[in-house]
């Protein structure tokens, strides 16, 4: 689908997920991630990047796995913490994930992707249109519920915050993998909420597609 669609579906309205292709699984348990490997620190800072000309070649399971945890697994299991700060451990982000064969939520604990629904929802995840073949975006959903202990007015600063450590995560990994990766802000934010059934209290913010480069 062109921008320009789109942008005149969105205005009317009418922006909304596809058919998914083939059939998804309630739950996705992810392979272990794996924590070693990869470029040197500073050579993936140096080969850091945003890209929009994607392939539609599938990401590989461990892939997915390895680049979930590194946007925001757990990375100390004794007390939970992440490998992204949130202000007060609040955790108040919560990662969706676009495939072509269903629309998920990552689960950090468990290291697993739960089923939102049946659709590909990766059209309506931004008005580009490489955003409807490339094999992954993300979302991320701020959920107020989890930052009781912020005050009002400071709970968009850190949630943004958070998502910001979370993005630039997705991106060095993409630079040590082999990936592409572009962060969004030209989103339908309406459009995006009804399709993940979101509540009055999350909001989203950004969404990020990875992929392989054409």
């Amino acid at each position: 689908m062109t921008t320009m669609t789109k942008v005149a579906l969105s205005f009317i309205g009418e922006l909304k997920p596809d058919r998914a292709k083939g059939r998804a699984s309630e739950t996705m348990t992810l392979p272990a991630p794996r924590k070693s490997g990869g470029l040197p620190l500073m050579e993936a800072f140096a080969r850091r990047s945003s890209a929009r000309e994607f392939s539609s070649r599938p990401l590989p399971e461990q892939v997915l796995s390895d680049l979930l945890w590194s946007a925001f697994g757990i990375n100390r299991p004794d007390n939970g913490h992440r490998t992204a700060p949130s202000a007060m451990n609040a955790q108040e982000i919560d990662v969706y994930v676009a495939l072509a064969g269903g629309l998920y939520v990552y689960r950090a604990k468990p290291h697993s992707l739960s089923l939102v629904t049946r659709v590909d929802a990766r059209r309506v995840t931004g008005y580009q249109d490489f955003v409807d073949e490339a094999p992954l975006d993300l979302v991320y959903v701020a959920d107020q519920a989890h930052m009781k202990m912020v005050s009002q007015a400071e709970r968009d600063i850190y949630s943004s915050a958070c998502v910001g450590a979370i993005a630039e995560n997705v991106y060095l990994y993409c630079a040590s993998a082999g990936l592409i990766t572009v962060l969004r802000g030209w989103l339908d934010r309406k459009a995006i909420a009804k399709a993940l059934g979101l509540t009055e209290h999350e909001h989203v913010l950004l969404a990020q597609t990875v992929g392989y480069a054409q």
